[in-house]
């Protein structure tokens, strides 16, 4: 009895294990790199920014399955491309945010430039961390449209494509940005959504006074490199306190950069806050698709009902007013046939009916 327990649940470890394995655990990704590039004539070139991805093989069982090392450049929009259709194909899943694609929040001393070196290199970082977060999920991981993006460059563009996704993409969207009511709503949903709206409303303000607070903070210690700069001028002048003054000088020259790494720590916490932020807008999109899948059931349900009033008074013959005022009266032939079309309409609701309760499951 002790061997067949064991061996039991070592099965039931081995099927746990196969179930939450994810492709990070035999492949390391990273994106190494970004470059300037441009495309057009001379006179109407547009310049965009593209990402190198690496993925090294680290597991050897998984030669045939995965080369060795693989490069591929992609662009932020094809990022956006990748995360539209698994937003459509795993509407269930909250999926990790993608870095801001401008920047968001900005102040003095963060340009604006979305060319700007530093503004670049966190937006790799955080492309990074998106693929990495997808890499780690048991079911994103194995979609075979990710491990494309990840190892074919322009095969996986024609794919795109040619499948239809953007179309879809599209529709979806637009479907979930309709407003929506519904009769009989989910309470976890309700409360997991007005959750996120809350969480989403204060990191937003808290972002914001950040910014304000951030750009007054600058602009007092910079202040004080003018201070500094007439101490020393005004050193040159002064013989007897020319030192002192010097002196001075130089404090409130160091005290103007003192607040130039505070800041930028500020700014990678910041970074994080934004993530948290654009989480919370995957959280609300998956509680968008739930409502859009709950009105398709409520109109389908709806019209059952209707379709099976209309067929009563069809069976028993009654006829609407306008009907009876001209003294139009239908044949039992008729009738028979209304009867047997309103069957099949029926049908065909009873069934769309089934489709959106499985899709809510």
């Amino acid at each position: 009895m002790e061997n067949k327990s064991t061996k039991a649940k070592k099965n039931i470890d081995k099927n746990k294990q196969q179930k939450e394995d994810t492709i990070l655990n035999h492949i390391e990704i990273s994106v190494a790199e970004s470059e300037k590039r441009a495309n057009g004539t001379l006179n109407l070139r547009e310049f965009y920014t593209v990402y190198l991805i690496e993925t090294k093989l680290t597991d050897s069982e998984f030669q045939n399955r995965f080369p060795k090392v693989t490069t591929v450049w992609r662009r932020y929009t094809e990022f956006e491309q990748l995360r539209g259709y698994l937003e459509v194909t795993y509407p269930y899943i909250v999926l990790p945010p993608l870095p801001e694609k401008r920047v968001m929040f900005g102040w003095q001393k963060i340009s604006s430039d979305t060319f700007d070196p530093n503004f670049v290199d966190r937006r790799r970082a955080g492309l990074e961390n998106f693929l990495l977060r997808l890499a780690s999920h048991p079911v994103l991981s194995w979609d075979k449209h990710f491990v494309e993006f990840l190892q074919q460059e322009d095969d996986w563009r024609e794919s795109y494509k040619s499948n239809g996704y953007l179309q879809l993409v599209e529709n979806k969207l637009k479907a979930l940005n309709l407003s929506m009511r519904l009769r009989n709503s989910d309470p976890r949903f309700d409360a997991i959504k007005d959750y996120s709206h809350i969480f989403q409303t204060n990191l937003n303000n808290l972002l914001k006074a950040r910014s304000r607070v951030a750009e007054k903070q600058y602009n007092v210690h910079k202040l004080h490199a003018n201070y500094g700069r007439v101490f020393s001028e005004w050193s040159a002048v002064e013989k007897d306190m020319g030192d002192a003054l010097q002196k001075t000088g130089h404090y409130l020259d160091s005290l103007a950069s003192s607040i130039d790494a505070g800041l930028e720590d500020e700014e990678l916490l910041a970074d994080q806050l934004k993530e948290y932020l654009f989480f919370a807008n995957s959280l609300q999109n998956v509680c968008k698709n739930y409502e859009y899948h709950q009105l398709q059931l409520e109109g389908a349900e709806d019209n059952v009902a209707s379709k099976n009033v209309e067929r009563n008074k069809a069976q028993q013959g009654k006829t609407g007013l306008m009907s009876r005022l001209f003294g139009a009266v239908d044949t039992d032939e008729v009738r028979e046939l209304k009867v047997n079309l309103l069957d099949q309409q029926i049908q065909e609701g009873a069934a769309a009916v089934n489709t959106s309760k499985t899709s809510l499951k």
